[in-house]
């Protein structure tokens, strides 16, 4: 093959500059995965040879439409019309420009690239989750707005192996030998600990251009957050995000770890968060939510206003396993009701401390077992549609928001209800998105229901 630095090379001309100047500069890159993120956030797609980008990039892929909406199992969902009804039929599914990055972890030089899947009129795909996203930001564009977007994950560090009772545990700690059982918060002694384990992680962002600039020991034995960088692009912001995700657990699986972003994996520590940072900016690059405290702007209230209009019927974006309802617990730092205000995490919409030019509004309600496209896209259609609408939030909490309004418990079954009949979310994302997302949705939880748990057996199978 010609090498990729040469002016002979197979790569078509119109590759984005990015990918060129990547694969350029990847002369022994052999391999490239081809990445679409399914409506759950995992990765599906193919592995090819490096010589085959040429066709890739001049014709796109083809992949089954079905994939977009297979369950977490991996399964076809046939409810949604996307399978068996149209034959499982492929789509074309194209690169998405400048989303080429090497591969560090990989034992063999290797590159990934992302793909956007479109429709039959060769459209972009209405339901594909960055499609979703996409139409929103469309909308801020139109009124000549531009958000500003930062993503914050939670996740845990476990032992590959097991307890005695088949449960997952934290790892052994690589400086004491033991497991850690307290919590910790922010401790500094855990991070050094891990910092084999985080470093490496730094030197994979470094190396794909995922802007991770802070770490932090969070809130239970083995969790760790990681932040990234404000982007004004949330395309681009929620891409790195969701490839932080991939390049954390290549990394922990490296090192003898499994890194999880399931909501609540324990029942007694705290969850796994997403949240993400919003700020908004005109067509002169004011931000539109600047104020103080003692004087909020009317579109922060307006954009909070939106989002506690929006929140029940996008909890299933925010929400979408049956795991995730089990991070809902007083006194977690989750949220249990619309509450908003100032340099608070006792509330769902809070606005961190900073100077007035840069307020923003850190939403607090998803886990991280959410996609982050889909996240993303929730949050700022609220914001949007209560600047459009002008939506009073009512007054800020100040101190502890568990004790001054109601507490609620989110059900998982409730939360699919709501999002199917909902006209918010038809309006915002598509008829198409919404069936298609509430039937996968409606079938994991069909599936999920039918099986016979340990606890069942505990507490039924003598006594009754």
């Amino acid at each position: 093959m010609t090498p990729a630095s040469d002016t002979a090379s197979p790569i078509p001309g119109n590759v984005a500059a990015d990918d060129l100047s990547t694969l350029q500069g990847m002369p022994d890159c052999e391999q490239v995965d081809l990445l679409l993120f399914d409506m759950n956030g995992l990765p599906r797609g193919k592995r090819i040879a490096r010589e085959a980008l040429e066709k890739v990039y001049a014709n796109g892929v083809c992949l089954p439409m079905s994939l977009i909406a297979t369950d977490i199992t991996g399964n076809t969902v046939e409810e949604t019309g996307l399978g068996y009804d149209i034959g499982d039929e492929d789509r074309i599914c194209r690169p998405v420009p400048g989303s080429l990055r090497p591969v560090p972890w990989s034992p063999r030089p290797m590159a990934q690239l992302l793909l956007g899947m479109e429709d039959a009129q060769g459209r972009p795909f209405e339901a594909n989750p960055r499609e979703v996203l996409r139409r929103v930001l469309e909308r801020y564009a139109q009124r000549g707005l531009k958000p500003v977007v930062a993503v914050e994950l939670e996740f845990y560090l476990l032992d590959r192996l097991a307890d005695a009772d088949g449960r997952p545990q934290p790892p052994i700690n690589p400086n004491t030998g033991g497991r850690n059982r307290s919590t910790q918060v922010y401790y500094m002694d855990d991070l050094d600990d891990y910092r084999g384990f985080t470093d490496a992680v730094a030197t994979a962002c470094m190396a794909q251009g995922i802007p991770a600039d802070t770490a932090v020991a969070e809130y239970a034995p083995g969790q760790f957050e990681i932040n990234l960088k404000h982007r004004d692009d949330a395309l681009l912001a929620c891409d790195e995000a969701i490839c932080l995700k991939r390049a954390i657990k290549a990394v922990a699986q490296q090192q003898g770890l499994q890194a999880s972003f399931m909501a609540k994996p324990f029942v007694e520590q705290a969850g796994n968060g997403l949240h993400i940072h919003v700020s908004v900016l005109d067509a002169a690059g004011d931000n539109i939510l600047a104020c103080t405290p003692e004087a909020p702007s009317d579109a922060l209230r307006h954009a909070i206003g939106g989002l506690q209009r929006s929140a029940r019927d996008c909890l299933l974006l925010f929400a979408p396993h049956a795991n995730s309802y089990r991070r809902f617990v007083p006194n977690a730092f989750v949220p249990l009701n619309d509450s908003w205000g100032f340099n608070n995490r006792s509330v769902a919409m809070r606005v961190p401390y900073s100077d007035p030019a840069n307020v923003r509004v850190e939403h607090r309600i998803s886990g991280a077992d959410a996609n982050p496209y889909l996240v993303a896209a929730a949050v700022l259609a609220g914001m949007l549609h209560g600047i459009e609408n002008g939506f009073d939030p009512g007054p800020p909490i100040v101190g502890n928001a568990y004790e001054q309004l109601e507490n609620r418990s989110p059900f998982w079954h409730e939360a699919i209800d709501d999002f199917m009949a909902s006209d918010f979310i038809a309006e915002q994302f598509g008829e198409s998105f919404r069936h298609v997302y509430g039937q996968q949705k409606l079938k994991e939880l069909r599936t999920f229901y039918v099986q016979v748990t340990d606890l069942e057996y505990a507490w039924y199978l003598r006594s009754v």
